[in-house]
């Protein structure tokens, strides 16, 4: 009888099972010729699956292992916001606290941010590595470490706008937190994150790299391929919390588990992190703090990618399904989150609804179409936007198709609506209800004299570099230190584009070049004054 009984037991344990999903078709480009990846499922509760593909080290024959350890890039910032969370319930700061009560070194520009907006990417805070980039020096260049990013952050005399009025990506506010962490509590982020979170979760493999020289066994190096072969990518600076997670799959799954039952903190922590913020207006957005909350065909996810170096990375939870996958990189060239989803998509199948292409439910007109394309330029920022033909349709140059809604709207993949009007101008609208004006405007070919007025020498504080513009037959180009050039293109009158980004030659009222500015995704209107004896009037 006891037997019988055992038997049945073990029985209803096996049919309780769940199945691991096979993943080898998924991975089966990452060899023993190549880095690759390692990927882990949680299923229904149960972790099913950590397994590696793919080499760990190239020169010395290592394979990744489902315990190998990554870089986890920005999938490291919801860590960092739940220690900020953590020092909340302790008494010791207030989300809604603005950052200068903190941080009195940060420059009267900052003076309206806040430390909620810093966590949701709504503070306007220039991106500090992509200013250094626009010095010369990017990341993984130099050894940066947070007093670095602090001095940087500290000479900035203007936000890419004003505190909560819109969403930009930046780096700056995590680094800023990992900095809060450590004043408020007395210890670095590293040991407090380790003692409040990583300890008690079990995540033993995950550390931060708030050291680049450590030896840290078990770790995966990082890879870019070139066009003769895999070269080393590894990033090499002490600054942590926007990124710098050192980690492996089922430590990641460890912690995913913490959007459903929280063991750190409680069910307040839990909802503090994962409720999309809002602007100053009260429009929603869908980012909370570390994460976005989306949905996923139909299904409620908790997700965050990562990149840093030749690191990629992808995390993405579904709580409600007690499921999660987390995807890790050591190849450049590898797409986390490619992979990620055709796992879920496995994971998940019998759960999810049909995905659903985007089509047009409206046929342009050749004449409907030409009212589209064109050349425009972002009202508040200047960057241009060229529109082009696409068949029948139209197409953001170099980037995704829109498809047609109506006559004069079109709609991109990302869900932005974009509404002509009769100005010749085009409103695009986000999800979240937010705008922004584009206005259409002439293309420009200027001649070498037209662009001699522009040679000079411009300087910005801010970043404490200086660019020489220079006239080299019929072009401009850029001299920045030690021994780059940068070509410019004409794009509209006085704008040009370059590896920079958007360059912008702004004039005095008596028609005199003032200065210019840089713009890029996480960096808007940087600005360089010209050199007093550089500045000449236009030619007439």
């Amino acid at each position: 009888m006891l037997l019988a009984t055992t038997l049945f037991a073990v029985g209803l344990q096996a049919a309780a099972a769940v199945a691991a999903p096979d993943v080898s078709a998924i991975f089966r480009d990452w060899t023993v010729a190549t880095p690759g990846c390692a990927v882990g499922v949680e299923r229904e509760g149960q972790i099913v699956l950590e397994q590696g593909f793919g080499m760990a080290d190239l020169e010395r024959g290592i394979v990744n292992k489902g315990d190998t350890i990554f870089e986890a890039g920005s999938v490291s910032k919801q860590f960092t916001a739940a220690a900020v969370l953590l020092l909340v319930r302790d008494g010791k700061l207030s989300l809604d606290d603005p950052i200068r009560k903190h941080m009195p070194e940060l420059p009267d520009s900052a003076a309206a941010v806040t430390v909620r907006q810093m966590l949701q990417h709504t503070s306007g805070l220039r991106d500090w590595g992509s200013l250094q980039g626009i010095a010369g020096w990017p990341r993984t260049t130099r050894a940066y470490t947070h007093g670095h990013v602090l001095d940087i952050l500290s000479r900035q005399t203007a936000l890419n706008f004003p505190a909560g009025t819109r969403w930009s990506y930046s780096n700056s506010g995590y680094n800023l937190a990992a900095m809060l962490v450590q004043r408020l509590s007395g210890q670095t982020l590293a040991d407090f994150s380790r003692e409040r979170i990583f300890n008690p979760l079990g995540m033993t493999r995950t550390s931060w790299r708030d050291d680049h020289t450590r030896v840290v066994p078990g770790r995966a190096l990082a890879y870019s391929r070139e066009s003769d072969g895999y070269h080393l990518d590894m990033p090499f600076e002490n600054v942590y919390g926007n990124g710098g997670l050192l980690t492996t799959v089922g430590d990641l799954l460890r912690w995913a588990r913490q959007f459903r039952e929280p063991v750190i903190g409680d069910r307040e922590f839990l909802t503090a992190q994962i409720t999309p913020g809002r602007f100053a207006d009260g429009r929603v957005h869908d980012y909370g703090l570390g994460v976005w909350v989306r949905q996923y065909r139909g299904v409620r996810e908790v997700r965050h990618s990562g990149s840093t170096a030749g690191y990629r990375a992808y995390l993405t939870t579904f709580p409600d399904q007690s499921s999660t996958v987390a995807v890790l990189c050591n190849a450049a060239n590898a797409s986390a989150e490619n992979l990620t989803y055709r796992v879920v998509d496995q994971v998940l199948s019998s759960r999810l609804q049909p995905a659903t292409p985007l089509t047009a439910t409206h046929a342009l007109t050749s004449a409907e179409r030409d009212a589209f394309v064109g050349l425009y330029r972002d009202r508040d920022t200047g960057v241009p936007q060229p529109l082009v033909a696409d068949g029948a349709g139209v197409r953001i140059d170099r980037g995704a198709a829109l498809v047609a809604r109506g006559s004069r709207e079109l709609q991109a993949p990302n869900g932005d609506r974009w509404t002509l009007d009769g100005n010749a101008r085009i409103t695009i609208t986000d999800t979240f209800g937010g705008t922004r004006l584009l206005e259409r405007v002439q293309a420009w070919s200027p001649s070498a004299d037209a662009l001699r007025v522009f040679a000079g020498r411009y300087a910005s504080d801010e970043i404490e570099t200086e660019l020489v513009v220079a006239l080299n037959g019929s072009a401009l180009e850029i001299h920045r230190r030690p021994d780059d050039v940068i070509a410019l293109t004409p794009v509209y009158e006085n704008v040009f584009t370059g590896r920079l980004g958007t360059v912008i030659f702004r004039r005095d009222a008596t028609g005199r070049i003032s200065d210019l500015t840089v713009s890029q995704d996480r960096v808007w209107a940087l600005s360089f004054r010209a050199a007093a004896a550089q500045a000449t009037r236009p030619r007439r």
